[in-house]
């Protein structure tokens, strides 16, 4: 459970009744999303209240008529997903900017200009957002707002989402400290370890990191590693 002092307040108005409960901002919002948030972890207090400031505790009347229960695990995820999460104008502003944020990112990590086969600067798609006045929606999935993001920038920018096929060997030297951080930064197809102790591997990376892969290996192999991109 979260502290009162960091808790705001959940509301659901139903059938004449109202209903909160004290909640933590970011993980409600995360749950609303669709994350798989622990109930426990989200609330501050295991009632629910027909005024929280005042600790008036709603009646079981009043639950059963509108949630047919009296249930606090059954009803709380009621109340956060319909109701309204009360967040200060400092706190909302905060998650629209990080979640505008995360789509920038997945956007040029994982799409290309397909004229020119690289990636789109950061700095150009927030451009382009801007321009087709795109709307963050707090609630929705990263990967919803996504969809419509692309669908809103093609008009103004040449998006193309593509995954590379590279072929990477590092050395005998390297092999054993390279071989973590290449599994955690692409996926790996097929692998084998050589008879000279050096390692080789296909994998597949969003097309946008490219760049990024080629200075992860080069750093890793202080440049002796090969990356061949397939067709």
């Amino acid at each position: 459970m979260i502290s009162l002092e960091k808790a705001i307040t959940a509301r659901l108005e139903s059938h004449g009744e109202k209903f909160e409960i004290l909640v933590d901002p970011d993980l409600a919002v995360r749950f609303r999303q669709g994350d798989s948030i622990e109930l426990e972890d989200m609330v501050a207090a295991l009632q629910v209240f027909s005024n929280a400031s005042r600790g008036t505790r709603a009646s079981d009347e009043s639950l059963v008529k509108v949630f047919h229960t009296t249930e606090f695990a059954e009803i709380a995820p009621k109340i956060i997903q319909k109701g309204e999460i009360h967040l200060t104008a400092e706190q909302r502003k905060h998650m629209i900017a990080e979640k505008r944020r995360q789509v920038i990112t997945f956007i040029a990590r994982n799409a290309i200009n397909p004229q020119t086969g690289l990636p789109h600067p950061p700095q150009r798609i927030e451009m382009a957002m801007e321009e087709a006045r795109v709307n963050i929606d707090l609630y929705k999935h990263v990967d919803e707002l996504v969809k419509e993001t692309v669908k809103a920038l093609r008009p103004i920018l040449p998006i193309k989402f593509e995954e590379l096929r590279v072929a990477v060997k590092i050395p005998a030297d390297y092999a054993p400290r390279a071989f973590a951080d290449i599994h955690s930064a692409a996926t790996i197809e097929r692998e084998e370890w050589q008879k000279d102790g050096s390692w080789i591997c296909l994998v597949r990376i969003p097309a946008g990191i490219q760049g990024d892969f080629y200075s992860l290996v080069n750093r890793l192999t202080k440049g002796q590693g090969e990356v061949k991109i397939l067709d």
